[in-house]
């Protein structure tokens, strides 16, 4: 009968378990002193020889010659345990033997010898699936068993262990195994098997494991079941769904582009690729984010590095197509394809979520950092000292057109006279900071304000409010209008009616705030405030450098303090 691969090649010794050197010469030296522990905690990842081990350690313990750290291998104890049928190492499946009657039955068979073996051994898989109640019933037998009992609980999630029964054992952590140790090994038992494969054959299936050795057997064992005796990197990587650095290199090459001239066709290209051949895109998404994180360990670290689980040919292409980005862009790529995978767990409509995900790619390449905009506020502001070898335009500088074509300035400006020497348009900028006409008109004063609300008001047919206005002080501040008003016209004051005229006079709408009172003590109490504010304001708006802020990135300033108090 057939026996898979990952069974087949399981295994017998220490020497043939994969990246473990750490458990492997801690238990080698305990069997070798005779430290042997009655209970130990194997955890990590699936498919990283856990029950393995613990069945090596097993054998170790009642070969025949032991306990040695190399057993024999033909004694009856080594044979029937590489078989799963030996009386005194008695595994259990804690997924299905999770509560406290089984445990209370283990309890009571530890208290008999073993038949004829030197230890009895309990190897308790998926140990974390245990309930509480059963752990507390099988507590003291962990911590004070007989003299010839060995507990061995194998985990993926160790956290779930009650700290109870982890203080009681030796804790082993297994380690993922190495991309090279995995292709290694697959290499061999190809060589065993009689078959041929590739390396990027090789390195695809090491992929699908993602550091699990069982799992990269068993989907070796499918190739071969698949394409023969001859493993091809393409068939192997259309068996098992994977994407080629190719297909993964469209969106790249996309982004590329899209820096230049955003060919958002393309991606939505990708996708219809993608539906058309019947590709799971919730896989593409995450072998997406792979990709990136790739992409950016070998910027980071270069296409030499073992950090990137693939085939040195690969890893070198990986660095090539990264050299075409920067760390700040795959990095956002690498954040982007994050937040779309995990879009795409709960998504209705993967197929959109996807497209959207990858136009979100290709616009934040458009993206500029803040550090870059600001330092370009500097920089444009420099922009016209080389023009002084031609003080004739004007759009730099029109106060000081005509001088250059009057060389008697005082003519036209006599305080200008003193500029014609240095034409620098640095020296003149803050007065020519805003060249470009407001497209919204000019805010009125308070008195201005007063007027021209009376006007408006009346025009619209509100007598009674332009009358409670006419007896109002309105003071501006920071976008906004501050009525006070004497208590008789307070009816009359409806904010509404205020913003409509406000609306009409300064073509958009602003803070009303209006307050109910004498009009004497307001202007004797707020005044001093509102005007310092007004002043602060007035000085911080007309400073060049905010002026060119505001154009840049646009916005409304709504409140200006003062650091120094």
């Amino acid at each position: 009968m057939y026996q898979v691969i990952a069974r087949k090649y399981r295994p017998q010794s220490f020497a043939d378990v994969v990246n473990q050197e750490h458990v492997k010469t801690t238990l080698e030296n305990a069997i070798a002193q005779n430290r042997i522990a009655h209970g130990y905690i194997f955890s990590g990842q699936r498919g990283t020889g856990k029950t393995t081990v613990a069945r090596i350690l097993a054998r170790c313990l009642n070969c025949v010659n032991g306990p040695t750290n190399k057993p024999c291998g033909v004694c009856a104890s080594c044979l029937e345990i590489a078989a799963g049928g030996s009386v005194d190492v008695i595994e259990i499946d804690a997924a299905s033997n999770r509560g406290i009657n089984e445990m209370r039955e283990l309890r009571e068979n530890v208290r008999y010898q073993p038949a004829r073996d030197r230890y009895k051994v309990f190897i308790i898989d998926e140990a974390h699936q245990i309930t509480n109640e059963a752990f507390n019933a099988l507590l003291k037998t962990i911590e004070e068993p007989p003299a010839w009992a060995v507990f061995m609980l194998c985990t993926t999630e160790a956290h779930k262990i009650p700290a109870t029964i982890a203080s009681r054992c030796q804790h082993f952590s297994f380690r993922s195994v190495d991309f090279e140790d995995l292709v290694a090994r697959m290499a061999w038992i190809c060589e065993q098997e009689g078959i041929t494969a590739d390396a990027e054959a090789l390195s695809v299936l090491a992929q699908a494991g993602e550091g699990s050795v069982r799992d990269s057997l068993s989907a070796l064992d499918q190739a071969i079941a698949c394409c023969g005796d001859t493993l091809q990197a393409a068939e192997v990587r259309a068996l098992l769904g994977a994407f080629s650095l190719d297909a993964l290199g469209h969106v790249s090459q996309a982004l590329v582009a899209g820096m230049a001239d955003g060919p958002a066709a393309r991606m939505l290209e990708v996708v219809n690729e993608l539906e058309r051949n019947g590709q799971n895109l919730q896989h593409f998404s995450r072998e997406l984010a792979r990709y990136f994180r790739n992409l950016l360990v070998a910027k980071i670290a270069g296409g030499d590095t073992r950090l990137i689980a693939a085939s040195a040919a690969e890893r070198q292409k990986l660095a090539q197509i990264a050299a075409l980005f920067t760390e700040e862009d795959l990095t956002r790529y690498l954040q982007l394809s994050l937040d779309l995978f995990r879009d795409l767990q709960f998504s209705l409509q993967p197929r959109f979520h996807l497209e959207l995900g990858l136009l979100r790619m290709v616009q934040a390449g458009h993206l500029v950092s803040i550090e870059e905009a600001l330092a370009g506020i500097g920089g444009e502001r420099a922009k016209p000292a080389p023009t002084t070898h031609n003080p004739s335009p004007t759009t730099h500088n029109p106060p000081a057109a005509p001088t250059t074509h009057n060389p008697s300035p005082t003519t036209h400006n006599p305080p200008a006279a003193p500029t014609t020497h240095n034409p620098s348009p640095i020296t003149h900028h803050p007065p020519a900071a805003k060249p470009a006409p407001d497209p919204q008109p000019p805010a009125p004063g308070p008195s201005s304000w007063r007027d021209k609300l009376h006007a408006s008001l009346m025009e619209l047919g509100m007598e009674f409010t332009a009358d409670a206005i006419e007896h109002s002080e309105i003071i501006e501040a920071n976008g906004e209008l501050r009525f006070t008003t004497p208590k008789e016209f307070s009816i009359a004051m409806r904010e509404a009616d205020i913003n409509q005229a406000v609306r009409q006079i300064a073509g958009k709408p602003l803070k009303i705030k209006i307050t109910i009172g004498d009009v004497a003590e307001q202007q004797r109490v707020a005044a001093p405030p509102a005007a310092q504010a007004d002043d602060v304001s007035r000085r911080a708006l007309e400073n060049p450098e905010v002026q060119h802020f505001r154009d840049l990135f646009g916005g409304e300033v709504r409140t200006v303090r003062n650091l120094k108090e």
